[in-house]
């Protein structure tokens, strides 16, 4: 009974080490950092950005000047112009928001266009991720870079040098 009790220890030993895991660990930001595409992606997102943001502060400015003439014009104004250019000036100042949502909202242009540019580099990524992955075995890769639950993390684990490597970005 002592014989069959201690191999049935054994057999379920041996069966919990065979399930065991391979993980790996990549930095996500240096990966992008080592990546000329994304530095570049990065600059043209910034010019578009900057560009559409002068437009934005254009017609809020002319908006602010409206206003400002309203202001010095109102003794002047009847009741009817006053109406009327408050109307132009809410009608503007609302072309000026539709414009900043148009550009910078959740599925403003800028989301679009930073998806369009950084989808191709993310898939790259994932792709070498995944060829490594399968190639060494492993189960699960986190981004080190996103998990704030990793509080040490052994530089044995980390592939990123792997994945840029893959890539053709060898460091």
């Amino acid at each position: 009974m002592k014989r069959m009790m201690i191999f049935s220890c054994l057999l379920w030993l041996c069966a919990f080490a065979g399930m065991a895991q391979k993980f790996a660990l990549i930095d996500m930001e240096y990966i992008l950092k080592n990546i000329p595409a994304y530095e570049m992606t990065n600059e043209q997102l910034s010019q578009v950005s900057q560009k559409w943001q002068g437009e934005v502060e254009a017609l809020q400015q002319e908006a602010q000047n409206m206003y400002k003439n309203y202001q010095s014009d109102l003794v002047f104004l009847s009741a009817e112009m006053k109406t009327k250019r408050e109307e132009e000036i809410v009608k503007k100042e609302q072309e000026a928001q539709d414009l900043k949502r148009k550009y910078f909202g959740p599925e403003g242009e800028l989301y679009k266009k930073r998806e369009s540019l950084m989808k191709p580099i993310q898939d790259e990524i994932y792709n070498a991720v995944k060829e490594i992955s399968e190639d060494k075995g492993y189960q699960i890769v986190w981004d080190r870079a996103s998990a704030m639950s990793i509080i040490f993390a052994s530089p044995k684990i980390d592939i990123s040098n792997e994945v840029l490597a893959k890539m053709g970005y060898s460091k």
